[in-house]
C-alpha cells in the first residue's frame, strides 16, 4: 500500500492520536476530516478501531471523569461541559457521571477551598471570599455551595464578612469570578 493512500494515513493519525492519551470517537474523526480523509474512509477506519476495541467513548467518559475529577476537582457541570467539547454522547456522558453523588462533590469543593485559603491570607475577607468562590465557580461548582464552603471556611478561621450578605440562591455581582 503506497504510504499516502488514504486508509493508511487514517489508521496512522489514530494510532498516533491514541498513543498520546485515550481520544473520543468524535476527537479522531475531527482529526481525520482535519487531515483531508474522505469521510467514507474515516467512518471505516474509526468503525475497526472501535470493533477492536481502540477506540470506546464509555470507557473513555468513565476514565476522564475519574481522570479530571482528582487532578483538577471539576465539579460535575464542569465534567459534563468538558465531555461535550470532546463529542461524547450526552448518555454516555450522564452515565460516566452517575457515580459523583452530592457528598463527594461537596467533599471536593472543601477540599479545594482548604488547599487555596492559605494563598489568600493577606486579603480582606470580602476579596479572600470573592476569589475563593470564584475558583469554584470555574471548576464547575454550583453557587449555593461554593458560597456555603466558602462561608463555613472562612468562618471556621475567624473571618468575619457578614457585610456581603448576598443569598446563595442568586447569582450577584461579587459572584462573577475574578
Amino acid at each position: 500500500m503506497p504510504a499516502d493512500d488514504p486508509e493508511t494515513v487514517a489508521r496512522a493519525v489514530c494510532l498516533r492520536m491514541l498513543t498520546a492519551r485515550a481520544r473520543s470517537r468524535a476527537e479522531l474523526a475531527t482529526a481525520l476530516s482535519r487531515r483531508g480523509i474522505p469521510a467514507d474512509t474515516a467512518e471505516r477506519v474509526l468503525s475497526r478501531f472501535g470493533e477492536v476495541g481502540l477506540i470506546d467513548d464509555r470507557a473513555f467518559a468513565e476514565a476522564f471523569v475519574v481522570s479530571r475529577r482528582s487532578t483538577q476537582g471539576l465539579a460535575r457541570r464542569a465534567l459534563s461541559a468538558q465531555l461535550q467539547q470532546r463529542g461524547v454522547d450526552p448518555a454516555m456522558a450522564s452515565q460516566a457521571l452517575q457515580g459523583l453523588d452530592e457528598r463527594a462533590e461537596e467533599a471536593a469543593a472543601r477540599s479545594l477551598v482548604a488547599r487555596r485559603l492559605a494563598g489568600t491570607a493577606g486579603l480582606e475577607p470580602v476579596a479572600r471570599a470573592r476569589r475563593l468562590v470564584g475558583m469554584l465557580a470555574r471548576k464547575g461548582y454550583p453557587p449555593a455551595l461554593s458560597y456555603r464552603v466558602v462561608q463555613e471556611a472562612l468562618a471556621a478561621i475567624g473571618e468575619e464578612w457578614e457585610s456581603l450578605d448576598p443569598s446563595p440562591d442568586v447569582e450577584t455581582d461579587w459572584w462573577a469570578p475574578g
